[in-house]
């Protein structure tokens, strides 16, 4: 398993990530989730390293762009497991997923997937917060969706308004926590269509 504990492949520090299920500021991308997000935009292109580097970046809309010393590491480390081949293209090198790569990526689509949505949602945020520094009105879609970000208001405002009532919560007794995650299973039950039984 690439990364983990005393895994080798650069320490990702730049910026969010946490378990690498969540990004909160001050937190870390794990340098498991970066071998992840490598090998899932190898999968789309064989690519150098700046290549996936400006990639991650663009993905992110600039929120986030590794170092060159996390990413090569990363994939020497992703082509010691097997899970990358490098081909010398003149001075440089380039990556292309392996089988056992894509065996690896086929074990974590769920994962990737979270990492790459993740990914989107702060480059719609990071639009969503130009816009609002600018202080231009939103131009708006057909269905009233700032065409920036694809939000309508009643979706910023519900997320917002969540957001506030957790943390109001946070010194909640525990049965008044027990009943907040039941709502919170239910909401999240409706929104996935997916029953946790």
């Amino acid at each position: 398993m690439p990364g983990g504990p005393g895994g080798r492949g650069g320490e990702a520090d730049d910026g969010f990530g946490g378990d690498g299920r969540g990004w909160t500021r001050g937190r870390r991308v794990s340098a498991e989730d970066l071998q992840l997000m490598l090998l899932g935009l190898l999968e789309q292109n064989p690519s150098h390293g700046y290549e996936l580097i400006k990639a991650l970046g663009t993905l992110s809309n600039g929120f986030y762009t590794p170092s060159p010393g996390m990413v090569y590491p990363a994939l020497t480390y992703l082509e010691e497991l097997g899970y990358a081949t490098v081909e010398q293209d003149g001075a440089k090198k380039r990556y292309s997923l392996a089988e056992p790569g894509r065996a690896y990526l086929d074990a974590n689509r769920d994962r990737l997937s979270v990492q790459f949505n993740k990914f989107k949602h702060i480059a719609r945020k990071m639009d969503w917060m130009r816009q609002a520094w600018s202080g231009q009105p939103p131009d708006l879609g057909p269905e009233g969706e700032d065409r920036a970000t694809g939000w309508v208001p009643e979706f910023v405002q519900a997320r917002s308004a969540l957001k506030r009532a957790l943390l109001d919560s946070t010194d909640a007794k525990p049965a008044e926590q027990r009943r907040i995650a039941d709502i919170l299973r239910r909401a999240t039950e409706a929104i996935t269509g997916k029953s946790r039984d």
